[in-house]
């Protein structure tokens, strides 16, 4: 899998203590994007899964996994083993994506490996970062656009159930 870092004790990413995998490729260039060193789809460490999911459990206070980028749907089939070793392992899943949960539903139709990935994340913080949107107040995104959804609920109602975040 290609990276471009990995993240033990994370606490911006999701509640807990999180282990954050930020994949690396991006095409979105967000414009005032957090990690435009992620964007280069050869950019990064290529470092396989099975270290990946090592270094993962190698803390037993960690919380939950966080896959965010980069965009972590250029890259389904890794970053869904990586998902599903947390889950089994009892860690929650977060996924940080540009593409809104509608987009990634209808993408799911067609694409197998998005479908496993979304079968597999507990939490989604959707869409594109927007400047002009920007808050440093907001937990867990970095623009008022951005949503926090409960995929489970959102999959099974099938439209976008948003969770109800504590400042």
């Amino acid at each position: 899998m290609r990276i471009a870092g990995l993240v033990q004790d994370s606490i911006v990413d999701g509640p807990g203590l999180r282990f954050s995998v930020f994949v690396q490729g991006c095409d979105m260039r967000c414009d005032g994007c957090h990690n435009p060193d992620t964007w280069d789809i050869n950019g990064g460490t290529e470092i396989p899964i099975a270290d990946i999911i090592s270094e993962m459990l190698s803390n037993p206070l960690t919380d939950g996994l966080t896959l965010t980028g980069g965009e972590p749907f250029l890259q389904t089939a890794d970053c869904t083993d990586i998902a599903a070793a947390a889950l089994v392992n009892g860690l929650n899943v977060w996924l940080y994506s540009g593409f809104t949960f509608e987009r990634l539903a209808e993408w799911s139709v067609r694409d197998s490996s998005v479908k496993a990935l979304l079968s597999f994340t507990d939490v989604l913080v959707d869409g594109r970062f927007i400047l002009a949107e920007r808050s440093l107040t907001i937990k867990w995104r970095g623009s008022h656009n951005q949503r926090i959804i409960d995929v489970p609920k959102s999959l099974a109602m099938g439209r976008a159930v948003e969770l109800e975040v504590k400042a």
